[in-house]
Formats: structure tokens, sequence, C-alpha cells
């Protein structure tokens, strides 16, 4: 039973191979991530990851962890407030912030940050889902 306040987590470091297989993957191949030498001269003077990957670990918390397998993923706000570089530790970390009856199912919102080695902020946001079961 999916309990207000409830915390959940899942991290993953960033990989080279999750930024080329992401470009791949989406069709996203700006060269802030993919291009060192161009990514150099750019206000975050190297590369940065994808900020959909961060995003992804985020789904992958809600899906893997809490609520869990099944869970139906409605909606979700980002902001991202701090690049993500090859090599970091990202931690997403799920929190219910309110669960709704509604007629049929409970609508869970759910805080969603994302997190650095360094405990820095990357991404922050809120999701709506329906928990599995429901």
């Amino acid at each position: 039973m999916l309990k207000v306040g409830q915390e959940g987590f899942f991290y993953k470091y960033v990989t080279e191979r999750d930024v080329k297989i992401f470009a791949e993957v989406s069709g996203d191949k700006n060269p802030l991530h993919l291009d060192e030498e161009y990514a150099k001269g750019t206000r975050f003077h190297g590369r940065i990851a994808h900020g959909m990957i961060g995003a992804g670990f985020i789904s992958a918390a809600i899906a893997g962890v809490l609520p869990g397998p099944g869970t139906v993923y409605l909606s979700q706000m980002l902001n991202f407030e701090r690049p993500v570089r090859i090599g970091d530790r990202v931690t997403a970390r799920i929190k219910v912030l309110k669960i709704e009856r509604k007629k049929s199912f409970e609508l869970a919102t759910l805080e969603t940050t994302c997190v650095n080695q360094d405990n820095e902020v990357v991404i922050s946001g809120t999701a709506q889902v329906i928990p599995a079961g429901e």
C-alpha cells in the first residue's frame, strides 16, 4: 500500500556508452553531448550528458522501486538545474506527495529529484502516476 511520505531510490553512473546509445536511440546528436572540442567552447566547458538520461533514471525508480512494476506513468514536469557529466553518479529519489482516490483508481503525485555524487540537485520535478494494481 502506497503512503504519503514514502521514498524510493535508484542510482547509476552515467557512462560514455549511455550517452552514445541515447544519442542513437533518441536521434538527439547535439554536439554538446558528443563532441568534446565543440562542448569546450560552450558555457559548460566540456561535454554533458543528455538531460533525458537523468529523467530516465526517474522512470527507472518509478517503475522498479516506488510505486514499482506495473505503475502507469501519466505525466512528468522536469527542471534541469545542473549539468550531468559522463562519470557522474546520479541518484533518482521518488517521494510520495499526495494520493487521490478517483472513481476507479488512485492517482499518486510524486516529487522527483536527481542528485549527483556531491548531493547537488541536477533535476527536480513532479510526476503523476497510477500505482500498480489500480
